[in-house]
Parts: C-alpha cells; sequence; structure tokens
C-alpha cells in the first residue's frame, strides 16, 4: 500500500494516478509512475503537488497511462488559458446517470427546436427575445457537457469492438 501524499490529495492527477495504481502497482509510487509515463519524477511530483502545470502532451500521457479520460477535460476546463473559457468542465458519471441525463437533454430537443425557429424566423434577434435565445444556449452547453461526459465514459470503459 503506497504512503499517501497528504498535500496532493485533492490534486487530480494524483488521484487518477492513485486509483490507476490498483490496476497497474507500478502507478502507486512516483517513481514507477514517471518510468510508466516517460515524465521525469520531481516534475510528476510537482503537477501532483499543484505547484507546476503540466504539458498537454503530459496530460495526454498520464490519461492514457492511468486510463482516466478525465484528465484532458479536467486540464482543458480549468488549466489551459484557451479551455477555460471554451471547454465546460465535464464529470466522470456511471452509465445509469449518463442515461437518464441523456434522455433529459433529448426531451428538451424539441422545445429547443421550437424557440430557435421561433426567435430567428425574422432574421433577427431582438432585446425581448435575448433571454429565449440564451436559454437555448445553456440547454445546448447541458447537452454538450452531458456528451462528453459520455465520450469519456466511453474511453474508459469500452474499447475497440466491446468491453475491456
Amino acid at each position: 500500500m503506497p504512503k499517501l501524499a497528504t498535500k496532493a490529495s485533492d490534486n487530480e492527477f494524483y488521484k487518477a494516478r492513485l486509483a490507476a495504481s490498483s490496476c497497474n502497482d507500478r502507478l502507486a509510487s512516483r517513481e514507477g509512475a514517471s518510468e510508466e509515463t516517460g515524465i521525469d519524477r520531481t516534475r510528476l511530483a510537482r503537477i501532483e503537488l499543484g505547484s507546476l502545470n503540466p504539458y498537454p502532451e503530459e496530460v495526454l500521457l498520464m490519461a492514457d497511462t492511468y486510463d482516466a479520460p478525465q484528465l484532458a477535460n479536467f486540464y482543458c476546463s480549468k488549466m489551459c488559458p484557451l479551455g477555460k473559457k471554451t471547454v465546460p468542465p465535464a464529470e466522470m458519471r456511471n452509465i445509469d446517470r449518463l442515461t437518464i441525463r441523456i434522455i433529459t437533454a433529448l426531451g428538451e430537443a424539441n422545445e429547443i427546436r421550437d424557440a430557435i425557429l421561433e426567435v430567428v424566423k425574422d432574421g433577427v434577434v431582438t432585446g425581448e427575445e435575448a433571454p429565449r435565445i440564451q436559454a437555448v444556449v445553456a440547454a445546448l452547453d447541458q447537452i454538450a457537457i452531458t456528451a462528453q461526459e459520455l465520450k469519456m465514459w466511453v474511453g474508459k470503459n469500452l474499447k475497440e469492438g466491446g468491453k475491456k
């Protein structure tokens, strides 16, 4: 059992490595993770302690090695200067929760379509229509997040042609 790094306990990269160590003992230590990922041990420690942001390539290495596709979304939505403005945060959810979210989002699809058609039928969005179009954008954002969460679930749980 690895010694827990209390200073890194809230760090997403640390938590992903620790979770992955249940399937790969080498990931229980930073030394082993360093050898598995090719990221210098000291650099990995600084990433896990939050004193250094990883490069995107390192995030991809960790996500692949740890079988943690959520790390890419975490990095893009929370750490990348451009992504913070464009990528919504998504969570790794169980398939039952995802199914409910997808069905809910699809149930709203007709309302979204009708709202868009009504607002833009004259080719102009007036001040009175702005709140309705903002509600449409918010609903579409929720659909995009749910789609991202499903992609993360698939990346974690399914490999080409079937279940892992």
